[in-house]
């Protein structure tokens, strides 16, 4: 929420959940949004999670640049999200699909089929390719994201070609 004159008005965000007919794109790795911002979600078929990433996503290092790696600015990856090295603001995120949808899942306690909903059917309705992307239905594109209990992609499957390890993890 911004204020203005001591009055409070909704932000971004809010709007987005408030404005019927609209959808809204959001960063659910748990550092934009806070798990408390996103059980504000007002249904899977207008919300889209969408990692926004940057290139240093699913590693483990601590600092990176973002834009040309020549010309770019550095920052630092810390609290699971990448910081402008004075930590005055986020720079970007870090987070992967599956984090989003664990996020969604564990800590804004909306339920799985509707996470998984919010990075699959929905965005590819929104851009109109929902006639062969975003469910499994006969004469889709067989694309498959096999992941464990804690939300881990253990295998995918693009379009019918094996590129992951399907057998289960311990």
């Amino acid at each position: 929420m911004v204020r203005r004159g001591g009055f409070r008005f909704p932000g971004i965000a809010e709007s987005a959940f408030c404005i019927e007919g609209m959808s809204a794109e959001i960063i659910a790795d748990g550092c934009h949004l806070p798990p408390e911002i996103l059980r504000m979600v007002l249904g899977p078929e207008h919300v889209i999670l969408t990692c926004d990433a940057i290139r240093c996503a699913g590693t483990d290092v601590t600092e990176s640049i973002i834009g040309s790696v020549e010309n770019g600015m550095p920052i630092i990856i810390e609290d699971e999200v990448a910081k402008l090295p004075d930590r005055s603001a986020f720079a970007g995120s870090v987070a992967t699909a599956q984090r989003l949808v664990r996020v969604m899942y564990q800590k804004a306690n909306v339920p799985l089929e509707d996470c998984v909903r919010m990075y699959t059917l929905t965005p590819a309705q929104l851009i109109g390719m929902d006639g062969c992307k975003g469910s499994l239905e006969i004469g889709k594109d067989a694309d498959l994201v096999c992941f464990n209990g804690n939300i881990e992609v253990q295998g995918v499957l693009t379009a019918g070609c094996r590129s992951g390890v399907f057998a289960e993890k311990n």
